[in-house]
């Protein structure tokens, strides 16, 4: 087993040493671009109706994501519920704001791994 400070070095200098690689740069002749142009513009008219569907798929999901993410605050206000209400009949309506809140963060990370296949726009 290395050492902590040992794999640390060897991360650092495979870092430094993938860095010196010289990259080569490409670029597209102007006349190629001239020539591609209206092909490219006749595959974007074509594919506006997958990609808008995409967009709007993704952006419901983003919206939900959001929501999810704000359920978390009900685990805090579910306990001050629970303490400060108890008199007052608080207990049970901060039981189930605290069970809303511990489930949230599941609900986030299953909305954050489903978001890439929304915006395909598969899903509705």
């Amino acid at each position: 087993m290395l050492s902590s400070s040992r794999r640390t070095w060897i991360i650092l200098l495979t870092v430094f040493l993938c860095s010196m690689v010289p990259q080569k740069a490409k670029a597209i002749d102007p006349v190629t671009i001239a020539i591609l142009a209206p092909i490219a513009i006749k595959a974007a008219k074509v594919m506006r109706p997958y990609i808008q569907k995409g967009l709007i798929s993704g952006t419901r999901g983003l919206i939900q994501t959001g929501k999810d993410t704000l359920e978390i605050l009900y685990l805090p206000w579910g306990v001050v519920q629970m303490t400060l209400g108890l008199p007052f009949g608080g207990l049970g309506p901060g039981l189930r704001n605290i069970g809303k809140g511990a489930l949230a963060p599941f609900k986030v990370v299953a909305d954050v791994l489903y978001l890439p296949i929304q915006f395909t726009g598969f899903v509705n």
